[in-house]
């Protein structure tokens, strides 16, 4: 039997993946969004069994952090953090930008509470 982990999302993630849809939405119509939502947030959910399957952020990894992950579904990378039995998903990034600078600020960030579901 696989290990089940519950996956919260920081405000950061939820506000990412927003901005991500609202953009998508506009510039391409409100069926791409609808359907870029379709393939990202399954593939989100399953982190809540295989969360360690995914790679650890390489940028992070260079520095010696070990703790985040990333789920990468092209062009966008899922940033997130096993602690203990809960998976908290950090951001939803565009893996097309330069985002060195940004993954060490979301990694340096306290921990965020558990959203109310």
């Amino acid at each position: 039997m696989s290990e089940h982990f519950k996956l919260i999302w920081a405000p950061n993630a939820i506000r990412d993946l927003d901005d991500i849809l609202d953009y998508v939405a506009m510039s391409r119509g409100a069926d791409a969004a609808e359907r870029l939502y379709l393939k990202l947030v399954p593939r989100i959910n399953s982190l809540s069994l295989f969360p360690k399957r995914v790679r650890l952020v390489p940028e992070l990894r260079r520095v010696g952090v070990r703790e985040y992950r990333e789920l990468v579904a092209s062009p966008y990378r899922i940033l997130f953090r096993i602690v203990g039995q809960t998976v908290t998903i950090l951001g939803v990034l565009d893996g097309r930008r330069d985002l060195s600078e940004l993954i060490v600020k979301r990694a340096l960030e306290p921990m965020p509470f558990e959203l109310e579901e």
